[in-house]
């Protein structure tokens, strides 16, 4: 079969590999149907994940249809279209029982694309396939459904559910990527007052006035004017970073309000300066964290549901051999206004 490989930092090729097999009675092979790329997989190519070796099959996010499955498997059958998480759960160490799948310490967590080989592949194989892959419904299309791999429940779980949403809410949202705009999209669940999104990119800034951002900013606009000024002075009540960089962590400390919260989704390559000479004496919560995706059977049925549109976030096809090219489009989002891009069979 053939698959993404990176070969180190900036080298990646679309390659022959040898065949995703059973490894464990646990696993499911899945032919797969429809893939997306992630801005963690730039992140794994600019050489800011280490623990993601040469040879390694990239990607975290597909649809696909079940084609093997382990003796110990019995919720999915070949023949299914599964949505495979970008999570893997094993089911029974103390994270796994407390819900915080994305901390599994017996072989789960993020495993696709950084420890095992993932799903940017015509084939691939899928650990512990019970709790790791979710049937889809037959109206649901496999581009919809592919965004819920990761940055539908990664921008639920660690932004809006982290950051405490709530009604009246000022929410501003720093990074109008894909993430920053599943952040803005279901935010918006929770009827906050203000969703105010901060994007280099005035195509980005424009997409997310489409999903309900009602004030867009430049960063080098002051955008803490603009803040104070919709909130009498005091600052945002959320702050989101969906960009990964500390000029973008940082810009949240100098916009969130006392007692605020700060919810940091982004992927840190480089450190970020936390200023605490100035934060520990405003009572401010800040959150990281690794999506869990308890949340992906509730969004599931959102999206089923017709409660979610998730369809604009997807500017570009390719081929399912395209990956050259895709990675290319997605990698210049300036030049070619690249939210998700999907490669399908």
């Amino acid at each position: 079969m053939k698959a993404l490989v990176y070969g180190g930092a900036g080298e990646r090729s679309w390659t022959q590999v040898p065949d995703a097999v059973i490894r464990d009675p646990r696993d499911a092979v899945i032919r797969v149907d429809a893939v997306t790329i992630c801005g963690t997989d730039l992140h794994i190519l600019g050489g800011d994940v280490p623990e993601v070796t040469p040879g390694r099959i990239l990607g975290h996010e597909a649809v696909g249809t079940v084609v093997e499955t382990g003796a110990a498997v019995s919720r999915v059958k070949d023949g299914d279209r599964v949505l495979a998480s970008c999570i893997s759960a094993c089911g029974a160490c103390r994270f796994c029982r407390e819900g915080r799948y994305g901390q599994c310490r017996a072989g789960g967590g993020w495993q696709l694309g950084h420890r095992l080989d993932g799903v940017q592949a015509e084939y691939a194989r899928i650990p512990f396939a019970d709790l790791s892959t979710y049937k889809l419904p037959p109206r649901l299309s496999s581009e919809d459904a592919v965004l819920l791999a990761d940055i539908l429940p990664t921008a639920y779980e660690v932004g809006v559910l982290n950051g405490q949403v709530g009604p009246g809410d000022t929410v501003v949202v720093i990074g109008a990527g894909p993430i920053g705009l599943a952040a803005i999209l279901t935010a918006r669940l929770f009827s906050p007052a203000h969703i105010v999104a901060i994007d280099k990119a005035e195509s980005r800034l424009q997409a997310a006035k489409n999903l309900g951002a009602d004030v867009t900013l430049l960063p080098e606009r002051v955008p803490l004017g603009a803040v104070r000024a919709l909130t009498g002075g005091l600052g945002a009540d959320v702050v989101m970073e969906a960009v990964g960089v500390p000029e973008a962590f940082e810009m949240c400390q100098t916009l969130v309000r006392p007692g605020g919260r700060i919810a940091n989704i982004g992927v840190h390559g480089k450190p970020a300066t936390l200023h605490l000479e100035k934060l520990w004496i405003s009572d401010v919560t800040i959150t990281t964290g690794l999506v869990d995706t308890y949340s992906t059977p509730r969004l599931l049925a959102m999206l089923d549901g017709g409660q979610l549109d998730v369809s604009s976030l997807v500017t570009h096809r390719f081929g399912l051999d395209e990956f050259e090219q895709a990675y290319d489009v997605f990698a210049q989002p300036a030049r070619t206004g690249a939210l998700k891009v999907v490669l399908s069979r």
